[in-house]
């Protein structure tokens, strides 16, 4: 081996060295200024909520603000570029739901996957399933009666959507494939217009997020059939399952926290061990999952796994049911 080649084995190990050195130091001093943690949803809803929460359980705990930025629209294309271009400092994240980076690249043709590539897991933070409401103005109490009553009445019972693509069309889709049953999805833009006419009956079902029924559940003005995956929460853990009418039935809403792809793995376990002492947090806990979510603290690499695992229950349905956007 030459002078030269030595010296430049030398070199690298030096610069290796460096880089390590500064990525540990990084690591260690992390948070030095405002975290800004990015929510690729309207404020007001389930998931902003769940963010606000933790973001004032981080602050206390790391003696700095985290501040939540709201960045809907576009199955959460913005939020996802916002937060793929950021300094991979561990000072933006972006909380993402399995429609992010799951549905989104699938369905979409404006970069999602791209986008998805540039970010990189760093944890699991909840977990929640859908549940399946019927307009109160229908003879229906269960599971197995709407199945009966859409086969008797085909083309007839519809379900509603915040929009094509989304989680709770998907679901109407698993349902009307293995029920085999011909319903209709009625697509809306967002889930106001969609609640409204459930209650009118005007449309017949919906599968949405707890939080955002419950009020008229308890009114009477929808009822409430099944959950569509178990639960530990308090609000969903004794709810009737779709998989005791439909056993190949489940399916469950996620979110997760993604930093810059460049951010140095230290720093990424560093972040990780702040967010799973915040989601642990009694206070914490007891105010988020008495709606119905379940807090989930984990690893990077079980982020992934949920990815791969979602990613081939929802291709087969996108592509059973044909599903496409422009």
């Amino acid at each position: 081996m030459t002078r030269r080649t030595l010296l430049q084995f030398a070199l690298s190990a030096v610069a290796l060295l460096a880089c390590t050195g500064a990525q540990a130091q990084n690591a260690a001093t992390w948070p030095s200024k405002n975290i800004r943690l990015v929510v690729p949803y309207a404020a007001g809803g389930p998931a902003d909520l769940v963010a606000r929460e933790l973001a004032l359980t981080l602050t206390a705990d790391l003696k700095q603000s985290v501040t939540v930025e709201n960045m809907g629209g576009s199955m959460g294309v913005p939020a996802l570029g916002a937060v793929a271009r950021a300094e991979p400092d561990g000072h933006t994240l972006l909380m993402a739901a399995v429609g992010n980076v799951v549905l989104q690249p699938m369905l979409s043709k404006h970069g999602g996957a791209d986008l998805v590539a540039k970010l990189r897991p760093v944890s699991i933070i909840s977990t929640a399933p859908h549940v399946l409401v019927v307009s109160a103005k229908l003879p229906i109490k269960s599971v197995a009666e709407l199945v009966a009553y859409a086969k008797a009445h085909p083309g007839e019972v519809s379900f509603a959507s915040a929009g094509t693509g989304g989680t709770s069309h998907l679901g109407m889709e698993m349902f009307k494939s293995l029920s085999k049953t011909d319903v209709i999805h009625v697509p809306y833009k967002g889930s106001s217009g969609s609640v409204n006419d459930l209650i009118s009956g005007q449309v017949s079902a919906l599968f949405s997020s707890l939080p955002s029924l419950q009020g008229l559940i308890d009114k009477g003005y929808v009822r409430l059939l099944a959950a569509t995956a178990p639960s530990q929460s308090p609000a969903t853990k004794n709810l009737p399952l779709m998989s005791a009418t439909l056993p190949e039935f489940e399916y469950a809403t996620w979110y997760a926290m993604y930093a810059p792809l460049a951010t140095p793995p230290a720093l990424v376990e560093r972040i990780n061990q702040a967010l799973s002492r915040a989601l642990k947090n009694p206070a914490l806990t007891s105010k988020v999952e008495a709606a119905g979510t379940e807090l989930r603290a984990g690893s990077a690499d079980e982020v992934l796994l949920w990815t791969q695992r979602d990613a081939a229950k929802w291709r087969r349905v996108i592509q059973d049911a044909k599903i496409t956007l422009e």
